[in-house]
């Protein structure tokens, strides 16, 4: 997929704001400070697009660009930086949880975790609420580029190993650095096979 437009289109603090153009979304999301804002600017190659901050739970709204005039790549806040609770709704977040159980025009949800750290709790929990609501996503694994690959590998084989204990099926999984624009032909490829399947319907 060649990108040739990639800009700011509107920000929601709740779904109702959402205008319902029928454009298809594909939205990223994972917990505070996992780079998705990096990897945004990466796929989108467009350096100022998405605010980078060092600060975690900088985002508090939705954001929505869109690309390429025909879909919106959709900015989520990241869970995990507030204090969670033992309710979905509270743990991750009332605009969160609204967003990905009801919005309509969701075709995927790309959830980014640390390649660097072994599974945690906060992401397998937040993956099982998608599998339980059967939204569709895949796991991109972030900032492949600061430890060895062979680290990289065994952390990632770990989340697979967990995930296969209880699903039949894994996701699809994408290897990425924003550093080195690694995973932005498969991510791209991924939902541009996504759109081409949904327009041959």
């Amino acid at each position: 997929m060649k990108i040739s437009s990639a800009t700011f289109a509107f920000s929601s603090g709740k779904l109702s704001q959402i205008p319902d153009d029928g454009l298809p979304e594909f939205a990223f999301i994972g917990r505070s400070n996992v780079g998705k804002s990096s990897l945004i600017n990466m796929l989108t190659d467009n350096g100022a697009l998405a605010k980078v901050s060092a600060t975690p739970g900088k985002t508090k709204l939705i954001n929505h660009f869109l690309i390429n005039r025909q879909w919106y790549l959709v900015d989520l806040p990241g869970y995990g930086y507030a204090k969670t609770s033992k309710s979905d709704r509270q743990e991750f977040g009332r605009l969160i949880t609204d967003y990905v159980l009801k919005a309509r025009k969701l075709w995927f949800l790309f959830v980014l975790v640390d390649s660097r750290h072994a599974p945690m709790k906060i992401d397998l929990d937040f993956m099982r609420l998608l599998g339980r609501e059967g939204v569709p996503f895949g796991i991109v694994f972030t900032k492949c580029d600061k430890q060895s690959a062979g680290q990289t590998e065994e952390n990632i084989r770990a989340y697979e190993r967990t995930l296969a204990q209880e699903w039949e099926e894994l996701p699809p999984r994408f290897r990425s650095s924003s550093v080195k624009k690694q995973g932005r032909d498969a991510i791209l490829g991924f939902i541009d096979g996504c759109l081409d399947d949904r327009t041959g319907e």
